[in-house]
């Protein structure tokens, strides 16, 4: 099978249900920064992090898999690969489980330290973007809600990630000084 198929010459792609759309549609738009999240989260895992770490940003790549496909399609009665509550909820843990790690926070804190923190606060970015592209398509087309919330946790959980990436290699929070 050929990687090309030039179907997608014209400025327009296909999404599920067998429709074609234009790629400067907003699903589009959302869908493609949920797949660069997805992209920057693997550098962040090129890189070395403690296993607790990798196998919870090994399972977002794949979720993030499941919220481009639900971006995807329009057709909300079709319930496969749908963003679910247990998937915001298991990132809820995630936060819950790795903030015990860290001390309050008590300052805003910058971007940096080690090489996977200061990727994961970028790759954080990026997800508030998708979550703000999401907002835009949602506004517009129906969408699974549930999308949304899955992308405001992710960030959070990304922003939780950093520091503890790197209090565990021994850097500290660098503060903002206003």
């Amino acid at each position: 099978m050929k990687i090309y198929t030039k179907t997608g010459d014209d400025g327009n792609t296909g999404i599920q249900g067998n429709l074609r759309i234009s790629k400067s549609h907003p699903r589009i738009i959302a869908y493609g920064a949920v797949d660069e999240t997805n992209a920057a989260l693997g550098i962040v895992l090129a890189n070395s992090v403690d296993k607790d770490i990798f196998n919870c940003l090994t399972k977002i790549q794949n979720d993030l898999f499941v919220v481009g496909s639900d971006l995807s399609n329009p057709n909300l009665n079709d319930v496969k690969n749908r963003v679910t509550l247990e998937m915001i909820q298991e990132l809820e843990h995630y936060i819950d489980k790795f903030e015990l790690e860290l001390p309050p926070l008590t300052n805003f804190i910058l971007p940096g330290g080690a090489i996977p923190a200061a990727q994961l606060q970028f790759t954080r970015t990026i997800v508030r973007r998708a979550e703000t592209l999401t907002v835009d398509l949602a506004e517009k087309d129906e969408i699974n809600t549930n999308c949304l919330i899955y992308l405001n946790r992710l960030s959070d959980l990304f922003f939780v990630l950093g520091r503890l990436i790197n209090k565990r290699q021994g850097k500290k929070d660098i503060l903002w000084k206003p």
